[in-house]
C-alpha cells in the first residue's frame, strides 16, 4: 500500500463498496427465507460493519503509514491483503453467480428456485471464502518438493548425477521473526542431501533488519560442493523511501554481508569455475535483470567474460524473461534457474495441469521450459509477499537431477 498513490486506495475502497452493494442486494433476496427479524438484522449488521471496518482501516493505514513503524507496517499491510482478498473474492464470485442464476432462473420452477438459488448461491460465495481462508493459514508453509530430472549433451561425465536444490524468493520479512517455520523447510532440503544449494534472489521484502536472526537458521543449510546465490528486485531496496543515498546503500549492503554470514557465495556478475576431477562446470549469477519497471542491475557479458571456455555452464537470474531476452539462443548456458513470480501464489500446478493469472504476464512462470538444448526452470518460492497465502500453488523446494544424456 505504501507504494500506491492516496487516489488507487479510494479507487479500491470504492470497488469494495460498489461490490458489496450487489453482494448486500443478493443477501436480501436470500435472507428472504428467514423468518425472525432478529436473525436478519444481526446478518445484515455484520455484513455492513464488516465492510465499513475494512475501508476505513484501509484508509486509515494509507493515511498514517508513514508514522508506523517499519515491522509493524509490513504485518498491517499483509493483513490487510488478506482482509481485502477474503472479503472481496467470495463476495465478487457470488454476485456473478447468482446474478446468472436469477437472470437465467426461466430454466427452474419459481418454487424451486426459492430453495436452488439461495443454495447455489451460498455455495458460490462460501467455497473461495473457505479456500482462501485454508491458503491463508494451511497451505502457506506446507513446504513442497518438486522433482526435475535433466539430460544434457555436453554434462562432463564426473557431474553425472548431480544433485541441485533451488530455492527462491525467502521474503524472509514476511516471516515476522517466526525462524521455527523456515526450520523445517531446512530440515527438508538437508535430508535431499543436495550436491549444491542455488538461491535465486528476493531475500527480504525490502529492508536489512528483516535479516535479524535469521543466520541461525540458514546457516544449517548444507550441500557438498557448494551453496550460491544471486540478488532478486526486492533486495535493493527499491521499493522504500531513504532518509538519503547513503541509507539505501547501507542496507543494499548489509543484504548482502548477510550472504557470507550464511555462507552462500553471492554472485554479482560474475562466475566460479567448479572442477571435479579435470571436469569443468561454470556456475554464473548476474543481478537483477528484468524489464520495466523492474531494473536491468545485470550484465550477462560481464559475468560470460571469464568462463567462455567452460562447456557446461548453469545461470542464476532472479527474472524469468531475463531468459528469453537475453539467454536462449544467444548464449552457449545450458541450464537457468530463476524465480520472481510466485507462481502468483494462486492457481493449480499438477503433473498433467499447470495455470495461474500470473502467465498472462509471464510465459515462463512455474517449472521447467525447453528451448533447442536449453532449459529454464523457474521456481515459485518458499515464502510469500503481499497476499498472505497460498492458493493452489505451494511453497517450493526444487530438486532438479542433471545426468548425461
Amino acid at each position: 500500500m505504501r507504494s500506491y498513490p492516496f487516489s488507487a486506495v479510494l479507487l479500491l475502497c470504492f470497488v469494495i463498496l460498489l461490490v458489496d452493494i450487489f453482494a448486500f442486494y443478493w443477501l436480501l433476496s436470500i435472507t428472504q427465507i428467514i423468518t425472525t427479524l432478529l436473525v436478519k438484522y444481526v446478518i445484515y449488521a455484520a455484513f455492513w460493519i464488516f465492510t465499513i471496518g475494512l475501508i476505513a482501516s484501509i484508509i486509515i493505514l494509507r493515511s498514517r503509514l508513514k508514522k508506523i513503524q517499519a515491522y509493524r507496517r509490513q504485518l498491517f499491510i499483509s493483513s490487510l491483503y488478506g482482509l481485502v482478498v477474503v472479503s472481496l473474492v467470495p463476495k465478487f464470485i457470488f454476485v456473478v453467480v447468482f446474478s446468472t442464476l436469477y437472470f437465467t432462473n426461466y430454466i427452474i420452477s419459481k418454487e424451486a428456485s426459492l430453495i436452488v438459488l439461495p443454495l447455489i448461491g451460498l455455495v458460490s460465495g462460501f467455497l473461495p471464502f473457505f479456500t482462501i481462508l485454508y491458503g491463508i493459514f494451511s497451505t502457506k508453509y506446507k513446504f513442497e518438493v518438486r522433482r526435475n530430472i535433466i539430460k544434457f549433451k555436453n554434462l562432463p561425465i564426473d557431474f553425472n548425477q548431480l544433485k541441485i536444490v533451488q530455492i527462491s524468493d525467502l521474503h524472509l520479512g514476511s516471516f515476522s521473526f517466526n525462524y521455527a517455520i523456515l526450520e523445517k523447510a531446512v530440515t527438508i532440503i538437508n535430508k535431499l542431501n543436495p550436491d549444491f544449494i542455488f538461491f535465486t534472489g528476493d531475500l527480504v521484502n525490502n529492508y536489512a533488519w528483516e535479516l535479524k536472526g535469521w543466520s541461525s537458521v540458514l546457516l544449517k543449510l548444507k550441500a557438498k560442493m557448494g551453496k550460491y546465490a544471486v540478488l532478486g528486485n526486492h533486495d535493493y531496496g527499491d521499493y522504500s523511501k531513504w532518509k538519503s543515498l547513503k541509507a539505501k546503500q547501507s542496507n543494499h549492503e548489509s543484504i548482502k554481508y548477510f550472504f557470507k554470514k550464511i555462507e552462500f557465495n553471492l554472485l554479482l556478475n560474475s562466475a566460479e569455475v567448479v572442477t571435479l576431477n579435470k571436469n569443468k562446470l561454470a556456475i554464473i549469477g548476474v543481478e537483477n535483470w528484468g524489464i520495466p519497471p523492474f531494473k536491468q542491475y545485470g550484465d550477462l557479458q560481464k559475468a560470460l567474460a571469464a568462463v567462455k571456455d567452460v562447456k557446461f555452464k548453469i545461470l542464476l537470474s532472479h527474472d524469468p524473461i531475463h531468459w528469453s531476452k537475453e539467454v536462449v539462443r544467444k548464449t552457449d548456458i545450458s541450464l537457468t534457474l530463476s524465480g520472481h513470480t510466485h507462481g502468483m501464489q494462486a492457481g493449480v500446478q499438477t503433473k498433467n495441469i499447470k495455470w495461474s493469472p500470473i502467465k498472462y504476464k509471464y510465459k515462463h512462470w512455474a517449472g521447467l521450459y525447453l528451448i533447442g538444448e536449453q532449459y529454464l526452470h523457474v521456481n515459485k518460492g518458499l515464502g510469500w509477499l503481499g497476499f498472505p497465502g497460498r492458493l493452489g500453488m505451494r511453497p517450493e523446494i526444487s530438486l532438479i537431477t542433471i545426468g548425461i544424456k
